[in-house]
């Protein structure tokens, strides 16, 4: 796919150490329950790649089209089936701090949007996120969704973690 400013595409195998860059930055990281070591990093990257190559779609990387640069990774997947409001489409993001505050993440976002609209059929996607995580929320809003206030536990963060409550943002795809 391609937007105004980026590309989101499959991914190479040069994306692995800028992913693995990110995912043990702990600003990046800061709602999430831990940084991920090179060796988790790259279980990630390579569960995205076997479910992009499965599926057709999932979370891609983002290259900026001015730079050819890897700048995180956003897209959509089946979310967890542990999750109160299970089965459902997520989109998701993840991007490195040089490139937070720009747009790109709300950028990428609505393409994946328009794809699930217009490719998967699908009428309703989701987002979640810590309840802390306000920039996350910030991006939910500028992309169109909208919460009811529902709030959750999320099943694989420690309920002792002030990172366990989230909040579920949603979008009507019609």
């Amino acid at each position: 796919m391609e937007t105004e400013r980026l590309f989101l595409r499959n991914w190479i195998d040069d994306d692995l150490d800028k992913f693995a860059n990110l995912n043990a930055d702990p600003e990046v990281m800061e709602f999430f329950p831990n940084i991920l070591t090179r060796q988790e990093s790259d279980r990630l990257a390579q569960k995205i790649r076997q479910n992009i190559e499965l599926n057709g779609w999932g979370p891609w990387a983002v290259e900026l089209k001015s730079t050819g640069e890897f700048i995180g990774v956003v897209g959509l997947q089946e979310s967890d089936k542990s999750l109160p409001f299970s089965p459902c489409v997520e989109v998701a993001w993840r991007l490195a701090k040089p490139y937070w505050g720009k747009g790109y993440a709300s950028e990428a976002a609505k393409a994946c949007l328009v794809y699930a609209k217009t490719v998967l059929k699908i009428r309703e996607v989701v987002s979640f996120t810590a309840v802390k995580n306000v920039r996350s929320q910030a991006v939910m809003a500028k992309i169109g969704m909208h919460t009811e206030g529902y709030e959750f536990d999320h099943p694989d963060v420690p309920y002792s973690s002030q990172l366990c409550r989230h909040i579920l943002y949603k979008i009507h795809l019609n």
